[in-house]
């Protein structure tokens, strides 16, 4: 297999974009991905573009089709990709896979959701659960990671204050992404004394519901040497499954399938997590950014909060943690968010993080999940 590198990148903001339709997002990102590159569309040869409900959030399917015809890329061959909130992630892995075959030289790897059309955002993102046997009792997304969080506190003391210290560091970091959708720092008081969505869960544990597109361009890293422009390579990749259903899975208080994708990601990249300089995780719950870390290798079981709590996971840390600001911060269009995790590891390791930049550098982690841990991505990433 070839390497395969990332040699441009576009994204726009995220949050609630009213005036622009789900079409003109992925327009967007492509146009400023391609830009950044030096590339031209004629030059593309596919996409694969993750979105997780095109469908019920704006009643728009064949995605693949009037995206790219939209984006001015009609007539390649391109795919949209599912996988719940992963969707971007396993868009990614499927471009990387494309090129490392030797079947394309230029490939998309992008993801797009609008989720603020007007549809029920909670009954959206219920069909990436257990519809017999979770949806149908009534619980959504807060109710389940709510109850692996009662699980982590019962079988470890996490507390809380760590849970909403999560919160407070992400924003910290947010507030220096200017896409981000709430650029603002808050307080320990301001997530301890929020509505509660689902106990222990209060509002500012919760990522919100958002709008956005991201896109990154995917070639052998012989061609992104003669482009001349800076660029990373994909060092890793691992993707993995588990059951839906939290019933279903021996310990609430962990989420394997993000563990069984970093082993994965480590074998393939020759790297273990002592290695990483900087990671990107899906915090779609504060809960969801302990327990991942854990899964991950970085810290023992019922040891991320306190890392957290001591700054080992902030910008100037032995080990930042979504210097983005996070879907907590940053915003989560389902469908984007792996993508935008992708672009985040990139500007780090190419020194672009304006503002948030981790010096030094030189490796980065993504770990993108879907649903309540039903799938992951995990990208391993390297500058030269």
């Amino acid at each position: 297999m070839r390497e395969v590198a990332v040699i441009g990148t576009g994204m726009t903001k995220f949050g609630e974009l009213w005036d622009s339709p789900l079409r003109d997002l992925y327009a967007e990102a492509v146009a400023d991905c391609l830009k950044d590159a030096g590339v031209k569309r004629d030059q593309i040869q596919s996409a694969w573009i993750g979105c997780m409900t095109s469908g019920l959030f704006n009643g728009q399917e064949h995605l693949a089709s009037i995206l790219t015809d939209y984006a001015g890329l009609s007539g390649i061959a391109a795919t949209r990709v599912e996988s719940a909130c992963a969707s971007g992630g396993a868009a990614f892995r499927a471009g990387w896979l494309e090129v490392a075959s030797g079947a394309s030289d230029f490939v998309l790897a992008g993801g797009v959701e609008k989720m603020n059309d007007g549809a029920d955002a909670t009954y959206c993102l219920s069909t990436a659960a257990d519809q017999e046997y979770e949806v149908y009792h009534g619980v959504t997304f807060p109710g389940l990671y709510a109850m692996i969080a009662k699980a982590h506190m019962h079988k470890h003391g996490t507390t809380r204050e760590d849970l909403a210290a999560v919160a407070v560091k992400n924003h910290k970091h947010g507030a220096r992404n200017p896409r981000a959708q709430f650029p603002t720092e808050i307080t320990m008081d301001t997530v301890l004394n929020a509505v509660t969505v689902s106990t222990p869960l209060g509002l500012f544990d919760c990522s919100p519901v958002s709008d956005g597109a991201a896109t990154v361009l995917l070639a052998p890293v012989e061609v992104a040497e003669d482009l001349g422009r800076p660029y990373v390579t994909v060092k890793g990749s691992g993707h993995a499954t588990d059951s839906i259903a939290l019933h279903d899975r021996s310990d609430l208080a962990s989420i394997p399938v993000v563990k069984k994708a970093a082993e994965k990601a480590y074998a393939m990249a020759g790297v273990g997590p002592k290695d990483i300089d900087v990671v990107e995780v899906h915090d779609c719950f504060t809960i969801a950014e302990l327990v991942c870390l854990e899964e991950l290798g970085f810290f023992e079981p019922g040891q991320a909060a306190a890392a957290t709590k001591a700054g080992t996971t902030a910008l100037g840390g032995d080990l930042p943690v979504n210097t983005s600001g996070g879907l907590k911060s940053k915003g989560h269009p389902v469908g984007a968010t792996g993508i935008a995790q992708i672009i985040e590891i990139v500007e780090q390791l190419t020194g672009r993080a304006e503002g948030r930049q981790v010096e030094g550098a030189k490796i980065g982690l993504a770990q993108n999940m879907g649903g309540s841990g039903g799938s992951s991505t995990v990208h391993i990433l390297e500058v030269s």
